[in-house]
């Protein structure tokens, strides 16, 4: 039977009975890292920020929305055939081409501003329906096409850059790896282990990926001031081959951030895990990271994951519906300090009397019977022993009994 006190502290969890911890009501606060993996963290008066983006300005358009990019890709073409529209309508009324109609134009069939326009669009698309064309008679306007086509070259190079690499960003692929919807702790070995579980999407796998945890605390002091902490997690087993989903455990053993927190203690604690995945993708070889993160009521004490794969004969089958399933199991709710020091005082068990019976001072053991009785011998002159040693005397009374003589009697002999 279990102390009293005891199994106050060493309540489990059945199977039956849910969790029901009394917490103090606190404010809401704002995630640090949001469930789908971006930062919730927005900068303001940054020194130089437009200056800064337009140096960067390609990894600038990758970063901002499909439909801003459209936005700017469009004014870019329009923008560039209106500005040469206008400079082939400044020589076209320049050389008279709009005020003489019998003058030789420097551009065929351009009288006008719109014809000038167009004439600067079908150049710059390549389109050439044949009515609109240059003539040798202005060399500006020929120097202004050449530098045109050059432009252009350069714009569509540009945009199809941009948009092969907003296409190809690592945020999209991130979004085809992902991790379960809470974390759970569990007995594992003797030990509380924290565990939460990654699982890839696609059936291209991951050439490589590792796995990496902090505690992100955020203090708020009384003069205004938010101090922002991080606390890394050892990880068991940190590296893996993302071939099926996989759980990832944190042992809670002295070091760790949860080693003195028991079950009423992360109830009422303010921090959040957030947990990355970094790794590498088989079919572009590009590198990837995937992030979530977990406050402290998305972390289940005495759950464990539900299995996902099961085999065939031919392969091995896995079922994403039960990614995200848990079951309840049997843990103490105590600190993992206290559930290790609870383990040492645990009395170590007796030997059964029966199981280690002694043995009887009559058995001897078999080298002790053949071993030989040790036997002193003095060798001592036959002479010396006849003479000291008087001769047998007869009883006068019974003359069949030999009696000793007197000096033999002696007891100093």
């Amino acid at each position: 039977m279990m102390n009293p006190n005891m199994q106050k502290h060493y309540a489990s969890v059945t199977s039956t009975e849910p969790i029901s911890v009394q917490t103090e009501d606190k404010a809401k606060k704002h995630r640090y890292v949001r469930k789908e993996g971006n930062c919730n963290v927005v900068f303001r008066h940054v020194p130089e920020e437009w200056l800064l983006f337009v140096t960067d300005i390609f990894t600038t358009l990758v970063e901002i929305r499909w439909r801003v990019m459209f936005l700017i890709f469009a004014l870019s073409y329009i923008l560039s055939w209106l500005f040469f529209g206008i400079l082939f309508w400044v020589i076209a009324l320049a050389h008279g081409d709009i005020r003489d109609q019998n003058n030789d134009p420097c551009v065929y069939e351009v009288r006008s501003f719109t014809a000038a326009f167009l004439f600067s669009l079908e150049t710059q698309t390549t389109i050439g329906y044949g009515f609109r064309g240059m003539s040798e008679n202005c060399m500006i306007a020929i120097i202004i096409v050449t530098i045109q086509d050059v432009i252009s070259c350069f714009i569509d190079t540009f945009v199809i850059g941009i948009v092969v690499a907003k296409m190809a960003s690592a945020r999209k692929r991130a979004q085809t790896v992902g991790f379960s919807n809470c974390a759970v702790i569990q007995l594992r070995d003797g030990h509380l282990c924290l565990s939460w579980r990654v699982g890839d999407f696609r059936r291209h796998h991951l050439v490589e990926g590792t796995a990496r945890a902090q505690l992100v605390r955020s203090t708020l002091h009384a003069t205004g001031k938010i101090d922002v902490t991080y606390e890394d997690l050892v990880i068991q087993q940190s590296h893996i081959v993302l071939v099926t989903p996989t759980t990832i455990s944190h042992r809670i053993q002295p070091g760790s951030p949860l080693y003195k927190m028991s079950l009423s203690d992360l109830r009422k604690e303010d921090f959040e895990l957030v947990v990355s995945f970094t790794y590498t993708d088989d079919s572009t070889g590009m590198l990837h990271q995937t992030r979530t993160s977990y406050t402290p009521n998305e972390i289940h004490w005495g759950q464990l994951f539900q299995e996902m794969i099961r085999v065939s004969r031919r392969h091995y089958r896995v079922d994403y519906t039960l990614f995200h399933h848990t079951a309840k199991v049997l843990v103490p709710l105590v600190s993992a300090e206290e559930y290790q020091l609870k383990k040492q005082r645990r009395p170590s068990p007796r030997p059964s009397p029966r199981s280690s019976p002694r043995r009887s001072p009559r058995l001897q053991r078999p080298m002790d019977l053949l071993k030989p009785p040790a036997v002193k011998v003095e060798l001592v002159s036959d002479a010396v022993v006849f003479a000291d040693i008087p001769a047998f005397q007869t009883d006068k009374g019974n003359p069949d009994t030999l009696s000793p003589p007197k000096d033999l009697t002696d007891p100093e002999l």
